[in-house]
This record gives C-alpha cells, sequence and structure tokens, in this order.
C-alpha cells in the first residue's frame, strides 16, 4: 500500500467535500434548499415548475401520458420530494406545491457538477464548454455578451 498517495487520496477528498460545504452554507445563509433530486423526482419538479400547483392525481396522469410510470410510482416520487423538502403537500385532494423555484435547484446542480467533476473550478468548466468547438458562431457571441455583461456589473 503506497501510504502517500493514500493521504493525498484522503486529502483531496477531505478538501472536496470542505469545497462542497462551504458552498452550501452560501447557499443556505440565502434560503435556498440545497438538496440532490433525482432524475425521476425532477419530472415531479418540473410538472409543479410548468403548471404550478396541481394536484398528485393530475400529475400522476401527466406523467402516465410522457413516461408511462403508473400511479404507485408518481406517488412515491412525489413523497420522495416532499420527504425532502421540495415539494408540499397540501391537504385536501393531495395537492402538491413546489417549495424550490427551478432557478435554486439548478444553482445547486451546476455548484455540486462543478465541485465534483472540475474540481470547483468554473473557469475549467468553461474552458470545457468553449473547448470542444461545439458552439456555433451565435452561441459564441451570446457567452461573450454575458461575460460582458457580468464584467460590467
Amino acid at each position: 500500500k503506497n501510504i502517500v498517495t493514500d493521504d493525498f487520496f484522503y486529502q483531496s477528498v477531505l478538501t472536496k467535500r470542505d469545497e462542497l460545504s462551504s458552498v452550501n452554507i452560501e447557499m443556505q445563509e440565502r434560503g435556498v434548499i440545497m438538496v440532490k433530486l433525482f432524475e425521476s423526482e425532477l419530472k415531479i419538479m418540473r410538472e409543479l415548475w410548468e403548471n404550478g400547483d396541481m394536484s398528485a392525481a393530475q400529475i400522476a396522469n401527466i406523467l402516465k401520458e410522457k413516461t408511462h410510470w403508473n400511479r404507485n410510482t408518481t406517488y412515491t416520487v412525489i413523497k420522495k420530494c416532499v420527504e425532502k423538502g421540495v415539494v408540499e403537500r397540501i391537504e385536501p385532494r393531495f395537492m402538491c406545491h413546489a417549495l424550490a423555484s427551478k432557478e435554486e435547484v439548478q444553482e445547486y446542480a451546476t455548484k455540486e457538477l462543478i465541485n465534483q467533476l472540475y474540481d470547483g473550478s468554473e473557469d475549467m468548466l468553461l474552458t470545457a464548454l468553449l473547448g470542444r468547438g461545439s458552439l456555433t458562431p451565435a452561441q459564441r457571441e451570446k457567452w461573450k455578451k454575458i461575460i460582458d455583461e457580468d464584467e460590467s456589473m
């Protein structure tokens, strides 16, 4: 066993954990909900973001059409969203209300992605996106405007 390598790996894990924790604390101070949502949970959230408050039965009907989920699957996933604190269950009729905005969920997922895959470096993410050479001229122009606007703030 290589103790130096193991120690380096352990220190790297601790550093990443601390970076994600500092992101969590910063977001928590702003009242942002910090929860990893799985794709199934995002399907529920997307319906609530697009349609507003809905009954669980309405969500089940929509997702039956879109994903072929049965009613029990939908209700189980809604229950997980309630347990995570991103959906509120309101009676009567098991009405569902999104407690987390789309922007909050996107912000947390983006920060988590940057920490996990790019060592916390937003620069590395941007370089990866731009370095692929797959952006159209219109997309490049859009990115330039976003960066210019950010610099003027």
